[in-house]
């Protein structure tokens, strides 16, 4: 049987940071994982560039039973921390939006450089390794895999949640935890795109493809200022992928579609300008034009009965082709309860969403090790002595834009300086 001082089970971004810390302390770290290559998730991350942190890292970004739990790692290892070994590197990134941070060639260069890293620090990885059972014992902990037998002192859980099982999620963290009578809470995909309604479904997916920005807010009101995406299924976005993780099954999801304008301040003005100017082509001007014609041919934006006589609940794509009566209506006709209804409309169009795409296409997952069997200083298990739990695998999920990979390089960090 080999003797390490730690093995690290899962090789990706919490368990390569977390490796790579305690083989600078002078640890001897095996670091296993069942996947063909490091740091799948942190390949196909930011469209392949790898959205690595954010300049905005903030505790209240984190979703968790406990909100204060994180505080203490991302305190000890600030998104400045691992933005300087990217520039240690040579790596070159770039801000995009909101604060979030992307490799300017490939996300490729993160995972070599956490690789380089671990090779600095004497840090023995291991693929294709299978976990066949662990048992605690009075030194530490036993480790049987397909590749043979482990001991070591400590032993740290980095195999992330459910989301994105293609890339080889499964339960095992949460099954260990369970082992050993660690509490583990519930969980749900997060980030992830919504599936509508049989009835909003026929309404809406001819307009995939079309993008618009909004306040995407939730029942518990918790609102995101970004852009909304019409997809086949359903809705998407950053906006939409924000909000799912404070939506719950049954609730309403609210968009204000024109977040930029005071409606009635433009409509004002533009019934100035161009008072016989058709409502259709005035809302053209501030919003796609497939989108408002679709709405218009549904009879949406009818404050009364349906001109048309239209039923939504079974209109297919085909079958709605004609254009409502206000649409050809110009905006100096509008009565004042039309006007009102308008701006109802687009400052508070309501989805209720059927559900979501799951772990499939969920990028974190909600819920997971119960935060209060944890040190917040140090991710051991209180009731388990050299027992951690790091990363995706804890109740302890981030908004989109890499505070995430944040929360990895963090909790890592936190188990790596005493395991």
């Amino acid at each position: 049987m080999k003797h390490q001082d730690v093995i690290v089970i899962g090789a990706g971004a919490a368990g390569l940071m977390c490796a790579l810390t305690a083989g600078y302390r002078g640890r001897n770290v095996l670091l296993l994982d069942n996947a063909k290559q490091l740091g799948r998730k942190i390949l196909i991350s930011g469209g392949g560039r790898c959205n690595f942190t954010n300049l905005g890292i903030e505790p209240s970004a984190y979703l968790c039973q406990n909100p204060h739990f994180c505080k203490s790692a991302l305190a000890r290892y600030t998104q400045w921390d691992f933005i300087a070994m990217v520039e240690r590197h040579g790596i070159d990134y770039h801000e995009k939006t909101l604060g979030q941070l992307f490799c300017d060639d490939s996300a490729k260069q993160i995972v070599e450089m956490l690789k380089t890293e671990c090779e600095w620090a004497g840090v023995n990885i291991q693929l294709r390794t299978e976990i066949v059972a662990i048992k605690a014992t009075g030194a530490g902990y036993q480790i049987e895999t397909s590749q043979g037998q482990y001991a070591c002192e400590s032993l740290v859980i980095a195999t992330g949640g459910l989301s994105m099982p293609k890339l080889g999620a499964t339960p095992f963290g949460y099954q260990v935890a369970k082992q050993f009578s660690v509490p583990v809470l519930p969980t749900s995909a997060a980030l992830v795109p919504f599936t509508l309604q049989v009835a909003d479904k026929n309404k809406f997916e001819c307009l995939s493809g079309i993008s618009l920005p909004v306040i995407a807010s939730s029942e518990c009101g918790k609102s995101f200022k970004e852009a909304l995406l019409f997809t086949h299924r359903g809705l998407s976005g950053p906006s939409v992928l924000q909000i799912s993780s404070y939506w719950q099954p049954g609730q309403a999801v609210y968009f204000n579609l024109i977040p930029e304008l005071d409606f009635m301040t433009w409509l004002t003005e533009t019934i100035k300008e161009s008072p016989k100017l058709s409502l259709k082509n005035a809302l053209c001007r501030i919003m796609p034009k497939r989108f408002i014609e679709r709405l218009l041919a549904l009879g949406e934006l009818e404050s009364g009965e349906l001109a048309l006589g239209v039923d939504t609940d079974n209109a297919t794509n085909e079958s709605v082709t004609n254009e409502s009566r206000i649409g050809r209506k110009s905006i100096n006709q509008l009565s004042k309860a039309e006007q009102a209804f308008l701006l109802d409309y687009f400052t508070r169009w309501t989805i209720y969403p059927n559900g979501t795409e799951g772990y499939r296409t969920a990028e974190v997952t909600l819920g997971g090790v119960n935060t209060d069997a944890l040190s917040s200083k140090t991710m051991e298990v209180k009731a388990q002595k050299g027992l951690y739990f790091i990363g995706e695998v804890v109740d302890v999920s981030g908004w989109l834009g890499g505070y995430n990979f944040q929360w990895a390089w963090s909790s890592g960090y936190a188990a790596g300086e005493v395991c």
